[in-house]
């Protein structure tokens, strides 16, 4: 086993693709796809599941991997002591929702200070592509929500996959509706009063179904619905279409613009919104810093503890 083998196995579950990782290495996808081969003959372990559709990291090669990238570490902090050698940029990957919050605490992560160099990802996207960037390390941590219709169903693919769900708070759902929707001046709503209104969620896709649904609610009886794909487009419609749809009911002014409000809706429901992560992987000091900025953003700024257990 080398050095260079470790990182050729880094580089590939970072790329998903053997040609990928091939281009970014300048070596040859069969002198790659052999180094590989040898490794895992040598260690006697599958590091990478391949299949017709490409490849994804085995079980066993997640652990594996958690330990490479460590090794990887050290050496970089031993070159830097003993050659001078220049430390990497700082890398981290964060798979979410589309949370507001999220981007706050990635937003506050950028500004500290001692972080001058940087190659960091966020991703809002969908629940199964969230579960699946952590699972084949993609990114090093993904934000979704469980609750009682879905935690069964979630906590078994958490299971399968080999990934550990953290809570970070639990609430009760909100609408959120623009400043000047007939509901606004509400303390709390009805799904009967909203049952007039446009209901907007984010598309789930192929994997559309109430697990994977964003939404912290099933309103069934609404008979105006709008599918979207991004953050942006739902905030224009909850103002412009006098819209709404359900979330944690944490408004960032800063980023949703004062324009958006949060009601409770009436509903004995309890949602966990959290984070998840691979079980045999040690998070990173960055990781570990961003999930305290969560926290902080969640406890210090926008949620009404009444409703929040940390």
């Amino acid at each position: 086993m080398t050095l260079q083998q470790l990182k050729y196995a880094i580089e590939i579950a970072a790329c998903g693709s053997m040609n990928e990782a091939a281009k970014r290495l300048f070596i040859s996808q069969p002198s790659l796809s052999n180094a590989i081969k040898e490794l895992e003959s040598e260690l006697g372990i599958v590091i990478f599941d391949r299949t017709n559709r490409g490849i994804s990291v085995s079980p066993e090669g997640a652990e594996f991997l958690g330990y490479a990238r460590q090794i990887m570490e050290q050496t970089e902090l031993i070159e830097n002591r003993y050659h001078g050698v220049k430390l990497k940029p700082l890398q981290f990957s964060i798979s979410t929702q589309h949370y507001a919050f999220a981007v706050d605490a990635f937003v506050k992560l950028l500004k500290q200070k001692d972080i001058a160099e940087y190659h960091f990802s966020l991703r809002e996207t969908r629940t199964y592509e969230i579960i699946e960037d952590v699972k084949t390390l993609h990114s090093d941590i993904g934000i979704l929500y469980i609750n009682d219709l879905n935690a069964k169903v979630m906590n078994k693919i958490f299971s399968e996959n080999n990934l550990k769900f953290t809570p970070l708070f639990n609430s009760n759902p909100h609408v959120f509706i623009g400043g000047s929707h007939p509901l606004s001046n509400k303390n709390m709503v009805t799904i009967q009063e909203l049952a007039p209104f446009p209901y907007i969620t984010f598309a789930q896709g192929d994997n559309n179904s109430l697990h994977f649904a964003e939404e912290m609610l099933n309103v069934s009886a609404t008979v105006k619905r709008i599918q979207v794909s991004d953050r942006a487009t739902l905030a224009n419609l909850l103002i412009g279409a006098n819209g709404y749809t359900i979330g944690t009911g944490i408004v960032v002014n800063d980023l949703n613009g004062v324009q958006l409000k949060a009601i409770p809706v009436e509903c004995s429901q309890i949602f966990t919104v959290g984070w998840i992560a691979n079980k045999d992987i040690k998070l990173s000091k960055i990781a570990h810093r961003y999930i305290d900025l969560l926290n902080y953003v969640v406890s210090a700024n926008y949620l009404d503890l009444n409703h929040c257990l940390l």
